[in-house]
């Protein structure tokens, strides 16, 4: 007679970085495509996440996200990123115009101990879907950006966190009287993401 066993769905440290560093990746592409950064003709249309999701073509871009990527799962792994903001700003005057923050809380026991943990891979895609979703029709709140624009990338760690050359430091390049709109959150069981943009209002909408 056969055995069974439950099979449980294990999260690793190793795990749970790569998951959130690939989110970010495909959270910026939709950004950065929802939001017109660059021509809607430069993103290719794949599938992830169960939804339709938009991948940019341009070569710099794909580089600078991978190589994005990569640096952040590392520290993810190291249990020392604290935050991730991606920046849109004005191409000619370099006004930050929106700001999309991916706060990141660490299972400090996971780090240091190994310790094991559980959550479904349906449940983690689900809840990165309401994210996504949320993303794909920001469109509907936020201002248009009529100018031509660009971005950046602010990622928050330790201290002590070796930061390899290509990085530099940074202001917070912050905005003044942002409106701020909260979005989903996702948990891996070591890595909660909690996400939040916040844009420019113009100062005509406030009369």
């Amino acid at each position: 007679m056969a055995s069974r066993t439950v099979s449980k769905d294990i999260i690793t440290l190793k795990g749970s970085a790569a998951i959130v560093s690939e989110f970010f990746g495909y959270a910026a592409n939709s950004i950065l495509y929802n939001r017109g950064v660059y021509p809607e003709e430069s993103f290719a249309r794949v599938k992830k996440y169960g939804l339709p999701m938009l991948l940019t073509q341009d070569e710099a871009v794909k580089t600078f996200i991978t190589n994005l990527t990569s640096q952040l799962s590392e520290w993810l792994e190291a249990g020392q990123l604290q935050r991730i903001v991606l920046v849109i700003m004005s191409k000619a005057a370099g006004e930050v115009l929106e700001r999309w923050n991916f706060n990141i809380v660490t299972d400090v026991e996971v780090v240091e101990k190994g310790v094991i943990k559980e959550k479904s891979d349906k449940e983690i895609m689900r809840e990165i879907q309401a994210i996504m979703r949320q993303v794909n029709s920001c469109i509907s709140f936020l201002p248009c950006l009529e100018e031509p624009c660009i971005f950046d990338v602010l990622a928050y760690t330790d201290a002590e966190t070796a930061v390899p050359f290509t990085w530099v430091e940074s202001d917070a390049k912050l905005i003044d009287n942002p409106q701020m709109v909260k979005l989903h959150s996702f948990d891996t069981k070591i890595h909660k993401v909690d996400t939040m943009v916040s844009y420019k209002v113009d100062d005509l909408d406030d009369e």
